[in-house]
């Protein structure tokens, strides 16, 4: 009779009860505390400790709303839910602009309580663009440029600032090392396009939150995670694309395990580009500039003892290379409140050729006297390995934390050699890299949140250089008959980094119209380096110990007047420690020589920057804007030595340098000025257009000048915008692209710094001395796209783009290389 009773218990609370589960459509895991209403909210409930709540209150046709501090606001018809086996799934994403979660800022927050300027781009959209690099995939963002000097790179700039001024993260683990250097970096494509879930940015200064460097902004790379999924599923997916404009092949397939206790995700990616093509239509005037009528053929244990004649000039000839990433992800949640994720990163190239070095000429008027028979780098490689531990202790003295741990190993080298010589030198980098971060939250009451954490970093570099006589027979290099000494880029006895931070960032939100947040950071920097030969340079003190700290600080104000208007405020402060980059590289570029400056200190900036953005269509179209003013405060320059007596002379790489030559050989040195200014602005929008329509573009303004020399700050892109239309239904996804940049007069250029690459722009006055008589600047350019993708099945797409259909000619500012010409890529997906 017992076990009668108990089986009509169960059966009747089965009938009248209707348990729902509510999910992470990220990670799989059950979600607390969602609470569910009606429209009336005459009907509500919260999910329990398990993710469950009771619906059987609601009528069928009735329509539930989901909602959570954490996720977008969801709803569906309870018939709906009941369909889709009583589980519904909560992710980050909305229709309605001002509800996408971001977790850039490290604490997340709705962007409706963000006063910075956020750009967020997620996986869908980057496969839309057809990113070959995940260069490509910045250089679609609102508000960022990208430079390069060779087709295998790509230098993302962020309001005026770039390279060492730009923070890249990934993961939650800072990518910038010691030898970032200033001017330009390709480190930004070590990280696979389609590897990625999301890419978020943050502009201006947030050394708050980020520490040393993040004076542009913060560019944070997401890759794929994992979920777990009581029902033990496996899925794959494989992805493949070829592209015209330089024979471009991509493969990628990944597997993912999904299992009640732990979740796993393996993706490995490979990429080889042939040499690139160049638009032939040369809108700008100018009909040579940029082909390329002679090139090395030193190439693959070839020996070409003169440089050799291009059948196409419109082939650049020595941009070609491969890469190869992969990616490795474990995720378990250890209990309910504890989740430990591995994050296994691994990425590697063949050797990238440097373009614009093989590109200089000895005699500008003798376009075969080329300088370099080679120049590349070495295989760019990168591996992370971070264990990384999310806590919910829900105490009052931390609701959330997050500690990362992570060991990073960076190599890179530079090989180069001159035509009419047999000596090759060969300077090789290595870099480890120590770090750990310590990241919480507790809310200490409603709509007030406070933020703390920790961060230590190290690096060790190791610099070494050589050089090998090679050994012709017969056109092709047998070996090597002698070896020579060779400058190190950087201090040869070794040299180390330690930044070492406390932070403490809140936000209250002081009304339903208004939000306040703030933040300050004390940062700590420590360097050491020590130089051992001393055969080609010699300085005043061979070991050297550099200590700088920083206390960084911003302020932001968020204000809501009605629903479909939002005002935004921020002033804030941001440093960048001078690294081993900074005080102790030795190269050559240009005729000009660069060396070591021991005495350099901490460059700072200071920014403010309103806002706004206006919402319609029940908040799903917006316009907005954002302006900004930066002071540079002891900025690092890098500027020549004046002349002295005696004059100094150096010798590198067989070439002479002196201070007393200043009109062919220049010695320059990093040197901290005064002040300076950037200031500029984006206006953007985006959202729907009508039922199946969507849109956004964005136009971004950047000046720059010093104050102390009355000078174009390096780095400034011209006037540049971007105006995408979408079409999507079930079936069908299509739309069409136009970029545009402005021309930027030779006036508006750095000439000095050598950063700007000025003469990478057209030549008007071969026989003028001053460069700004001598070349014309950057000419303005535009381009258009079109693409569309047909869903064939469920699990199979296949997707069409082409990309600059006029095929003009074109260079993005400062780059070294031309942009590609007119390119058909086809490409297939793939989900199991």
């Amino acid at each position: 009779m017992k076990w009668i009773l108990l089986l009509f218990i169960f059966t009747f609370s089965n009938v009248f009860s209707q348990q729902i589960t509510v999910y992470d459509a990220e990670t799989g895991k059950v979600i607390e505390s969602v609470a569910i209403f009606n429209m009336a909210k005459t009907k509500s409930g919260v999910t329990n400790e398990n993710g469950r709540v009771d619906i059987s209150d609601f009528s069928e046709k009735e329509v539930i709303y989901f909602a959570h501090v954490s996720y977008a606001e969801f709803s569906s018809t309870k018939s709906t839910i009941v369909l889709n086996e009583n589980t519904v799934y909560l992710s980050k994403e909305s229709e309605q602009l001002d509800e996408v979660v971001v977790s850039v800022l490290k604490n997340k927050a709705k962007t409706k309580r963000i006063a910075e300027q956020i750009e967020v781009i997620k996986a869908k959209e980057i496969q839309k663009i057809t990113a070959q690099s995940s260069a490509d995939v910045l250089a679609s963002i609102p508000g960022i440029r990208v430079q390069r000097s060779q087709f295998g790179g790509g230098s993302p700039v962020l309001r005026g600032m770039e390279s060492n001024r730009v923070l890249l993260v990934v993961d939650g683990v800072r990518m910038n090392n010691a030898i970032y250097r200033k001017g330009h970096l390709q480190n930004a494509i070590t990280v696979a396009p389609n590897m990625l879930d999301r890419t978020e940015v943050v502009f201006g200064p947030t050394s708050v939150i980020y520490g040393s460097d993040a004076l542009g902004g913060v560019i944070h790379y997401y890759t794929k995670t994992p979920k777990i999924s009581e029902k033990k599923e496996v899925k794959a997916s494989l992805f493949s694309r070829y592209s015209t404009v330089n024979n471009e092949t991509t493969n990628q397939g990944s597997i993912e395990l999904r299992f009640p206790k732990w979740a796993s995700f393996t993706s490995v990616s490979h990429s080889n580009f042939e040499d690139l093509t160049m638009g032939k239509n040369r809108s700008h005037g100018f009909n040579d500039w940029g082909k390329v009528t002679y090139f090395s053929e030193n190439v693959n244990g070839n020996y070409n003892e003169f440089p050799t004649l291009n059948p196409d000039s419109n082939v650049q000839r020595n941009t070609g290379y491969n890469q190869t990433d992969v990616l490795q992800k474990f995720y378990v949640p250890l209990s309910k409140n504890t989740d430990l994720k591995l994050n296994i990163q691994y990425s590697t190239s063949s050797d990238i050729p440097r373009f614009d070095r093989l590109t200089e000429l000895n005699d500008e008027s003798d376009p075969s006297s080329l300088k370099f028979a080679e120049w590349y780098y070495g295989p760019q490689e990168r591996l992370l390995i971070s264990p990384q531990l999310e806590i919910h202790p829900k105490k009052k003295w931390m609701q959330r934390g997050v500690f990362t741990l992570a060991y990073q190993n960076i190599k890179e080298s530079r090989i180069q050699r001159k035509f009419g010589s047999l000596e090759r030198s060969y300077r090789e980098e290595e870099v480890d890299i120590f770090s750990i971060n310590g990241d919480f939250s507790v809310p200490l009451a409603k709509n007030r949140n406070l933020g703390y954490g920790f961060e230590v970093d190290y690096n060790d570099v190791n610099s070494n250089s050589f050089g090998k006589v090679l050994n012709i027979v017969n056109n092709k290099i047998a070996g090597f008959n002698g070896d020579f000494a060779v400058q190190s880029r950087y201090p040869d006895g070794g040299s180390s980094y330690l930044s070492s931070a406390l932070y403490v960032d809140y936000r209250q939100d002081i009304s339903t119209k208004s939000t306040l947040s703030s933040g300050i950071r004390f940062t700590n920097t420590h360097l050491e380096a020590k130089w051992i030969d001393t055969t080609f340079i010699t300085l005043p003190d061979a070991d050297i110990s550099l200590n700088n700290t920083a206390v960084t600080a911003t302020l932001g104000y968020v204000y809501k007047p009605v629903r479909d208007w939002q005002f935004n405020a921020v002033l804030s402060s941001g440093f960048r420690s001078p690294n081993i980059d900074d005080v102790g590289k030795i190269r050559e570029k240009s005729n000009r020589l660069t060396i070591p400056n021991v005495d350099l200190k901490p460059e700072h900036a200071y920014s403010a920057e309103v806002g706004f953005n206006k919402f319609f269509n029940n908040r799903k179209f917006k316009i907005g804007a954002n302006i900004y003013y930066t002071l540079l405060d002891n900025y690092i320059y890098r500027d020549p030595l004046p002349m002295t007596t005696p004059a100094l002379v150096l010798d590198y790489d067989g070439d002479q340098f002196s201070t007393d030559n200043v009109e062919s050989f220049d010695i320059l040195a990093n040197v901290n000025r005064k002040n300076a200014y950037v200031t500029g602005f984006t206006l953007n929008y985006q959202g729907k257009l009508f039922k199946n329509w969507s849109t956004v573009g964005s136009i971004t303004y950047t000046k720059g000048n010093t104050f102390d020399t009355d000078e174009a700050m390096s780095s400034i892109p011209p006037l540049f915008g971007n105006f995408d239309v979408n079409y999507v239904n079930d079936k069908l996804e299509a739309g069409i692209n136009f970029r545009f940049n402005a021309r930027k007069d030779i006036e508006d250029f750095n000439v000095n710094e050598g950063i700007d690459n000025v003469e990478q722009t057209p030549i008007v006055d071969p026989d003028a001395s001053l460069a700004k008589e001598k070349y014309f600047g950057s000419p303005s350019w535009q381009t258009m796209s079109v693409f569309t993708r047909y869903n064939l099945s469920k699990n199979i797409s296949v997707q069409g783009r082409l990309d600059n259909i006029f095929d003009e000619h074109y260079r993005e500012f400062a780059s070294g290389v031309s942009a590609p010409g007119r390119n058909l890529s086809l490409s297939v997906f793939a989900n199991f």
